[in-house]
């Protein structure tokens, strides 16, 4: 007897329950539905263009630390299918992945359209048939078998469901995913950057756009959330590592405020104010005839330097012996706890998350499976489970599309 398994959502966790399960059951119909004309669209663009495949971290709980939502749950999903196993399993389809400083893998060719091509042409082996531009509308239970209507009023009977549709945008929108009974945690924006509020040019920071800072501590106001690592200043305020984190951490708390905050910046990491203080001592005794604009010694960028010297009230040609104290003051704070206020937010080119989704109580990590549905199944980002920037989704992508896939083929194999 055919079974018939129906995947909804072409993207990343989509394709690879298709492929897994199509090969652990070869004598499983496996059909994906996708809504629109683009098939596996996040991987085309991750990494910029690249494919940001998964991240090298070998430890699972350590690993887990790097999801704001689904931490635990992720935890245990990574026992099943973790970091290694998935380099294995694209290593050994012919696609070599490589380890950047910061930890993140890409395929060798630089090239998103690799792992593209692999998925692809597993999907053609295995014969998973595929289907653009069909969007899934309604679901209804009958004779223990899925009925799912497209927009177009096409019936397709399933025998087992996965939805792997990506991250819910909108509650009204997931309308049809409600007919389970499945509590949906409300949708916000994660990885995002930072807009600044409107400031007179002179004293703008955004006239730095470009200039990229390798270590900060930014810090949101009146919160604990408190992020470190690169900064980059932008034409409209803040992005980098640490503001995407940032960002990803505090989306609960910062949708709340309607993307309207107070952050403060430690330019110099982990320096405080009362360590520089005794460095600008130092450097009054040991190059007191040097003008302070054109002497930085901290790692930081010079136009960065010049810029914070000059909103401080250091003038062009002072020195060191002549810095007064009320100068100093301002200069220190301003890069210790440098202040600015957010107004608003903008999408992280196309890689953006949603924190929000299906509640994972209410899903079997062992399996992936509804625990209200028997033979429904999620996978991905339409789980109430996402990660920081650096790889962290796609993995999780990979393991949940690699567990469902194996419970439905076997659960396909004990039916037959």
């Amino acid at each position: 007897m055919l079974h018939h398994l129906v995947i909804i959502g072409g993207g990343a966790a989509g394709f690879f329950s298709a492929v897994n399960a199509a090969r652990m059951n070869p004598s499983l119909r496996v059909t994906i539905l996708e809504k629109s004309g683009k098939l596996l669209s996040k991987v085309k663009v991750s990494g910029g263009g690249r494919c940001n495949v998964t991240h090298a971290c070998f430890d699972i709980t350590e690993m887990s630390r790097n999801y704001p939502r689904g931490g635990n749950f992720v935890k245990k999903t990574f026992h099943h299918f973790f970091t290694a196993d998935t380099v294995n399993w694209f290593e050994e389809r012919g696609i070599k992945l490589k380890r950047e400083s910061d930890g993140r893998m890409f395929p060798v060719s630089d090239t998103s359209q690799t792992i593209i091509n692999c998925l692809l042409e597993e999907a053609a082996k295995r014969q998973v048939a595929v289907r653009v531009h069909t969007e899934a509308a309604g679901i209804k239970m009958a004779k223990a078998k899925f009925k799912i209507e497209t927009k177009t009023g096409e019936i397709i009977d399933a025998d087992y469901l996965l939805i792997a549709s990506g991250g819910i945008v909108q509650l009204d929108k997931a309308a049809w995913l409600k007919v389970f009974g499945h509590q949906i945690q409300k949708p916000v924006p994660s990885l995002f950057t930072f807009n600044l509020a409107k400031e007179k040019a002179a004293s703008s920071v955004t006239q730095l756009m470009g200039v990229t800072v390798e270590k900060v501590s930014i810090k949101i106001s009146g919160t604990k959330l408190l992020q470190q690592g690169p900064l980059l200043i932008t034409h409209w305020g803040f992005s980098g590592p640490a503001v995407l984190k940032l960002s990803a951490w505090g989306a609960r708390e910062l949708s709340e405020r309607n993307w309207n905050f107070d952050i403060s910046i430690n330019w110099l990491g982990d320096v405080n104010e009362q360590e520089l203080r005794e460095s600008f001592a130092e450097m009054r005794q040991t190059i007191p005839a040097q003008r302070i604009k054109t002497k930085n010694k901290f790692q930081i960028p010079n136009r960065l330097w010049d810029f914070l010297a000059s909103i401080s009230g250091v003038k062009e040609d002072m020195r060191w012996a002549d810095l007064p104290s009320s100068v100093q003051n301002v200069f220190v704070r301003n890069l210790c706890s440098y202040t600015a206020s957010i107004k608003g937010k903008t999408t992280f080119k196309e890689e953006f998350v949603t924190a929000g989704g299906i509640t994972t109580s209410e899903i079997d990590h062992n399996t992936m499976m509804s625990k209200l549905v028997p033979n429904l199944f999620f996978a991905g980002e339409v789980m109430d489970v996402d990660g920081v920037t650096g790889g962290f989704n796609f993995q999780y992508a990979w393991t949940s599309g690699y567990i469902a896939a194996k419970a439905i083929a076997e659960l396909a194999k004990s039916a037959s």
